[in-house]
C-alpha cells in the first residue's frame, strides 16, 4: 500500500519553466511565453513538474509550426491517443473568481490536535501557504455540525433572546486556534464563509437539535445570535466574509444538527431580520441563500428571494452542493439560475465523499490508486430513491472532484470549497456516524498526515487561479478531455486540463499565434500557466 506525503515538488517556489525559445528568424516576433506544467497521475505524479520538449520546431512562423505538426503526426506510435486542440480566446470573458478552497471544522481541529507540532505545521502550511495549495476560499460552522466532536451552542440559556449568555467559549478548544493557526501561515490569503446549522434548540418547534422549524417570534433572536457571533470572531481577529443563512434548509432526514426552511419563510427572516440586523450592526457580510443540492428547487429559491426587493439587497448570490449526483455537476441548473438573475453570484459551499464504509471495506481509501477506481458509493446507493439511484452509481472518487472543479467553473461557479480539511482515517470524528473523506486523513498514533490524490485534485485550481481571475474563452474539450482556463490578476493564465481516458494524450494549446504542444498521461490532472 502506497501512500502520498507531500511533495518537495509542490513545496517549490518560482516555478517557471521556458518552454519556447525566442525567434531569432524575425526581430518583430513577440516574446515567447514562458510555460509551466504540473501533473497529478494515476501513476504516481503528484502536482509534478513536466518539462515541454525544446526543439527546432518550436519556432513561431507557420510555415514551420505546420511542418512541425506534420512530422509529430507522422512520429505518433499505435498506442497514442488522437491529438486534441484548446483553443484559448481572451477576448471571452465570464465569471470572476472568488476563491478556492476547503472547510475549519471542529473535527478536523480536533484530529490536526492530535498530531505533534511539526506534522501539524506541515498540514498548515501545505493548505494555506504560496508554496503548498494556497487556497482562498473557506467555510466553517456556526456552533455545532455533525462534524463537531458534541451538540453545542453559544446562547445555551432558553429565553436568553438578548444574547446575554452568548459566548463562543467551545470554540476556544479546538476550531479557533486551527483558524489562528492558518492565518499565521506565511502568505496565507483567505475569506471565511460561515453557516449555522441550526439555531439554539429552544428557538426551535421541536426544541432539539435535529430538525424543526424557528419559531416566528424567535426570528429577532436568531438574527442577534449571527449578529454577535460575526462580532465575537472579529474581536478574536477572524473576520466573516460571508454567511449563508442556514446549512441544508430542505434538512437532512434529522440525522444531525438541522433548521428547516421554505422559500417564503427564508424571505421573511432575510428581509425583516436577519439582513437589517446586520446593517444596523454595520457587517458588510454578504448573505448566500440556499445552501442545499443543485437541483430544480433552486430556481424557486432564486425567484422567491430575489424577487423581493427588500431581500434581494442582502443576498450576493447562492451557495450549492453536490449531493444530487455522483456523476453530474448540475449544469443545467446552475445555467437556469445565471441567465435568469446574471447579477447573483453562485458558489460552491460544501461537497466530500461521504457516507463512507456504508458500503466499501473499510481502510480501501487509505491506498492511493482507490481514489481512481469507480469503488467509492454514497448516500443515495441505499437511501436514494429507486427513480434517482442512476444518478448514484460508484465512482471514481478523483474523477468526481476534478469533473466539478472544472465543470462547476465552466458554468458559472465564482467559488468552490470543500468540507473538511483533515479527518482520522476512519473519516471521523462524527458525533451522527456520518462519517466521510477529507483531502488528508490523520492517523495520530503514527502522527502522520496522509494526502490523498483529492488534496492534489483541489491545489491544481486553488494554487494557480487566484481569487479576481476571470474565466475566459476556452474550446476544444468535452466530457472525457476536460479543460477550464482563467486569466488572473497579476497577467498569468492557468489552464487546467483532465483526460479522463486510459490512453495518454497528444495535445496543443493555441493562444493567438503561440501553439504549445503537450503531452498528458492517462487518468492526469494538468496546470498549465502561461505567462
Amino acid at each position: 500500500m502506497r501512500k502520498q506525503i507531500l511533495k518537495t515538488g509542490l513545496l517549490m517556489s518560482g516555478f517557471s519553466i521556458a518552454c519556447i525559445a525566442a525567434a531569432t528568424v524575425q526581430a518583430v516576433a513577440p516574446p515567447p511565453p514562458a510555460i509551466s506544467i504540473y501533473q497529478t497521475s494515476r501513476q504516481g505524479d503528484r502536482l509534478t513538474p513536466v518539462e515541454l520538449k525544446k526543439t527546432s520546431e518550436s519556432a513561431p512562423s507557420r510555415s514551420r509550426r505546420r511542418a512541425w505538426r506534420r512530422r509529430r503526426a507522422l512520429k505518433k506510435t499505435s498506442e497514442s491517443a488522437p491529438s486534441r486542440s484548446l483553443t484559448l480566446d481572451a477576448s471571452k470573458t465570464y465569471q470572476t473568481l472568488v476563491g478556492i478552497g476547503s472547510s475549519f471544522t471542529e473535527s478536523s481541529a480536533y484530529v490536526l490536535s492530535e498530531l505533534s507540532a511539526k506534522a501539524r505545521d506541515e498540514v498548515m502550511k501545505a493548505y494555506f501557504s504560496p508554496e503548498g495549495a494556497h487556497i482562498s476560499l473557506t467555510r466553517t460552522h456556526i456552533a455545532s455540525c455533525d462534524f463537531s466532536v458534541r451538540n453545542y451552542t453559544y446562547a445555551p440559556v432558553p429565553g436568553d433572546v438578548e444574547m446575554e449568555h452568548f459566548s463562543i467559549e467551545p470554540d476556544r478548544t479546538y476550531l479557533l486556534p486551527m483558524i489562528k493557526a492558518a492565518q499565521a501561515v506565511d502568505g496565507a490569503d483567505f475569506k471565511i464563509l460561515a453557516s449555522p446549522w441550526t439555531s439554539p434548540p429552544w428557538m426551535k418547534s421541536n426544541n432539539t437539535w435535529n430538525g424543526g422549524e424557528l419559531k416566528p417570534e424567535f426570528y429577532p433572536a436568531f438574527a442577534k445570535y449571527i449578529v454577535k457571533y460575526i462580532q465575537a470572531y472579529g474581536e478574536e481577529g477572524i473576520p466573516i466574509w460571508g454567511l449563508t443563512p442556514v446549512n441544508e434548509p430542505l434538512g437532512n432526514s434529522a440525522n444531525w444538527e438541522s433548521l428547516h426552511f421554505n422559500p417564503e419563510q427564508m424571505r421573511n427572516y432575510i428581509a425583516n431580520h436577519l439582513g437589517p440586523a446586520l446593517a444596523e450592526a454595520e457587517l458588510d457580510v454578504p448573505l448566500w441563500i440556499y445552501d442545499q443540492n443543485r437541483e430544480e428547487i433552486m430556481m424557486n429559491w432564486a425567484d422567491t428571494i430575489y424577487g423581493d426587493e427588500k431581500a434581494s439587497a442582502f443576498v450576493r448570490g447562492m451557495a450549492v452542493h453536490w449531493y444530487q449526483s455522483t456523476i453530474d455537476v448540475g449544469a443545467e441548473f446552475l445555467d437556469k439560475v445565471t441567465k435568469k438573475y446574471p447579477t447573483k453570484e453562485i458558489l460552491h459551499s460544501e461537497g466530500c465523499v461521504d457516507a463512507l464504509g456504508d458500503d466499501e471495506p473499510i481502510g480501501s481509501w487509505l491506498e492511493d490508486d482507490w481514489y481512481w477506481r469507480p469503488e467509492a458509493t454514497d448516500w443515495g446507493k441505499f437511501w436514494a430513491a429507486e427513480e434517482d439511484k442512476k444518478d448514484h452509481p460508484p465512482y471514481r472518487a478523483f474523477y468526481r472532484y476534478t469533473r466539478d472543479l472544472i465543470g462547476g467553473l465552466n458554468h458559472n461557479l465564482v467559488g468552490w470549497i470543500d468540507w473538511n480539511m483533515a479527518l482520522n482515517t476512519r473519516g471521523g470524528p462524527n458525533h451522527a456516524r456520518n462519517f466521510c473523506l477529507a483531502p488528508i486523513l490523520v492517523d495520530s498514533g503514527r502522527d502522520h498526515a496522509y494526502f490523498t490524490p483529492l488534496y492534489y485534485s483541489i491545489a491544481h485550481f486553488s494554487k494557480f487561479i487566484r481569487p479576481g481571475a476571470q474565466r475566459i474563452g476556452l474550446s476544444g474539450h468535452d466530457d472525457t478531455f476536460m479543460a477550464t482556463a482563467f486569466r488572473n490578476p497579476d497577467g498569468s493564465i492557468a489552464v487546467v486540463v483532465f483526460n479522463l481516458a486510459e490512453e495518454d494524450i497528444a495535445y496543443s494549446v493555441k493562444l493567438g499565434d503561440q501553439s504549445i504542444p503537450v503531452d498528458i498521461k492517462g487518468q492526469a490532472l494538468q496546470t498549465i500557466v502561461i505567462r
